[in-house]
């Protein structure tokens, strides 16, 4: 049954909601153990959709994020502010508020914005903000305009997670490498995983890892990498292998700056939506130790997002 949309919003045609029911993961996650990388849409009707933005969603609520939190078995979330509601962060606070310190954020904001609102979303739970390079989502922002921002909330202990394709790090490594934070990349920077994972651009990344150490990465979205599949859908629990030894490989390399996140809801897949119970089971394909699993799931993500729990 297709998902609504509220508030008088219509989808993008074709749009692919979250998956419903998703199955319980077999693997079972560690204590504490936080998705690092999801989104809140919505509800339209409570926080519109943004005039700006290049695709309109199903609404997809924070209790229905949390809902998959506690089915999943994961205990905490980063909620990433989601592009179709542009620098209007009110749907991403609102579930942090709600989710009793379970929950911390990462904002989109504009130049314009002044140094009340940033202590306001960092009274809420923001902990970084969002650069977003693929064009296709974003209109483009000047990187004087960036940079500008990068400074200002770099005083407030904030990183910044950059989102970009494989074939743009080149263009954007000197602007990438002056930033003053921790730098978190979506997605390991979306590589091409039908090219040789010891071939140039994949070697890039690594190099860009190696030499920034300031430099995090997020080993998410196999569902939105993969080529040949298979997908996690049908019980399938060796899903998107593809993908397995580009991320194993980054897991492995870097241990103390991965993170894993569902992406739930999975904004604008085309080919089919995974079911995230089976998406769990993707961890130990990339992180085969129960070492390498407890920094993925749960010491790094607190570390970066919960320091005062130490």
């Amino acid at each position: 049954m297709s998902k609504p949309t509220s508030g008088g919003f219509e989808k993008t045609p074709g749009w692919l909601d979250w998956y419903a029911g998703p199955s319980k993961p077999q693997f079972k996650l560690p204590p504490n153990a936080v998705d690092a990388h999801c989104h809140v849409f919505g509800p339209g009707a409570e926080f519109p959709y943004a005039p700006e933005r290049k695709y309109t969603p199903c609404d997809a609520s924070k209790a229905q994020l949390f809902a998959l939190r506690d089915h999943l078995g994961f205990t905490k979330n980063v909620v990433v502010q989601a592009t179709c509601h542009g620098a209007d962060n009110r749907a991403m606070v609102d579930a942090l508020k709600a989710s009793n310190g379970k929950a911390k954020g990462i904002a989109t904001v504009k130049r314009s914005i002044s140094d009340a609102e940033l202590q306001e979303l960092h009274a809420a739970g923001v902990r970084g903000v969002r650069f977003n390079f693929v064009k296709r989502l974003v209109d483009f922002t000047p990187k004087d305009e960036l940079m500008e921002i990068a400074g200002r909330i770099a005083k407030l202990g904030w990183h910044i997670v950059i989102y970009f394709e494989a074939v743009d790090l080149p263009e954007l490594w000197d602007f990438f490498t002056g930033l003053p934070t921790t730098v978190v990349v979506d997605h390991m920077g979306r590589p091409d995983v039908t090219k040789p994972i010891d071939g140039p651009e994949f070697e890039l990344f690594l190099k860009f890892m190696r030499e920034n150490t300031n430099v995090w990465s997020k080993v998410s979205c196999p569902e939105r990498l993969s080529v040949s599949g298979p997908p996690a859908l049908d019980g399938e629990r060796n899903a998107y292998q593809d993908v397995v030894p580009f991320a194993r490989k980054v897991v492995e390399s870097f241990p103390d700056r991965v993170l894993w996140g569902t992406d739930w809801p999975h904004p604008n897949l085309k080919g089919h939506m995974p079911d995230d119970g089976l998406l769990v089971d993707f961890i130990p394909h990339i992180a085969p130790t129960k070492e390498l699993q407890q920094k993925l799931l749960v010491d790094n993500p607190n570390r970066l997002y919960w320091p005062e729990e130490k």
